[in-house]
């Protein structure tokens, strides 16, 4: 039983070898899938009213709860972020889910994961700069001694290797719990007998496939909120 990527096309441009994956093209099925939701959303609210009816109703409700989500846990000044994090969260939540489909999920594969989090990286450390200047970079070296007037070198290298470990943790964290869902039920089709595999997958995709996904797509969100507006954070 093989839980590899499966390698699907090989193309040679200029002596570089480009590999399309599994991965690649769940993940263009997916972006398909968002773009023609977004435009037939937009078609469908052409005519925006003011007395909203039960579609125009839902889709308020959905960027409201998104709004109220990211108040909750996003710094004032970053709301400008929520347009990203929204289609972070929705593709997270599609790819997280779409196994129900037969299809393997993108976040099974690290790279995935890890370029979300390396975003999430450049952000933290952006907005780190951005909102706080120089305090940002002092804070490599707390706690200060003498009283918070001398950097602290000692721990200077040790917050640099905590900063690096940061989207380490925060992809694998993803990445472990949708690649082990995925295993155990490739597993559980590769060698249970029929009878079961009918039936007894049924709440296992409930968990793995829907509760899970959903889940680690909404923890990914709030974690990477959080980590920006605590380095952006001017108090």
């Amino acid at each position: 039983m093989n839980f590899d990527i499966i390698h699907l096309w090989r193309f040679e441009i200029g002596g570089f070898e480009i590999w399309i994956t599994e991965t690649h093209v769940t993940t263009w099925i997916i972006m398909g899938a968002l773009i023609a939701l977004a435009i037939a959303v937009r078609i469908a609210l052409k005519n925006f009213k003011d007395v909203p009816g039960g579609f125009q109703n839902f889709i308020e409700l959905i960027v409201e709860t998104f709004d109220s989500f990211l108040k909750t846990n996003a710094d004032p000044k970053l709301m400008f972020l929520g347009n990203w994090y929204f289609t972070v969260f929705a593709f997270l939540l599609l790819g997280n889910i779409c196994g129900v489909f037969f299809l393997r999920p993108p976040s099974s594969d690290w790279a995935v994961c890890f370029a979300f989090a390396i975003v999430t990286f450049v952000l933290i450390h952006v907005m780190g700069v951005r909102y706080r200047g120089a305090g940002y970079l002092k804070s490599f070296f707390e706690p200060y001694m003498a009283k918070g007037k001398i950097p602290n070198l000692l721990l200077f290298p040790l917050n640099i290797i905590g900063e690096l470990a940061r989207p380490v943790s925060l992809s694998f964290r993803m990445f472990g719990n949708i690649l082990s869902g995925t295993i155990l039920l490739g597993l559980l089709y590769g060698i249970a007998p029929v009878f079961i595999r009918v039936l007894f997958p049924v709440p296992l995709h409930m968990y793995f496939d829907l509760f899970s996904g959903i889940l680690q797509a909404f923890i990914f969100t709030v974690l990477s909120l959080a980590f920006i507006s605590a380095a952006a954070e001017t108090e």
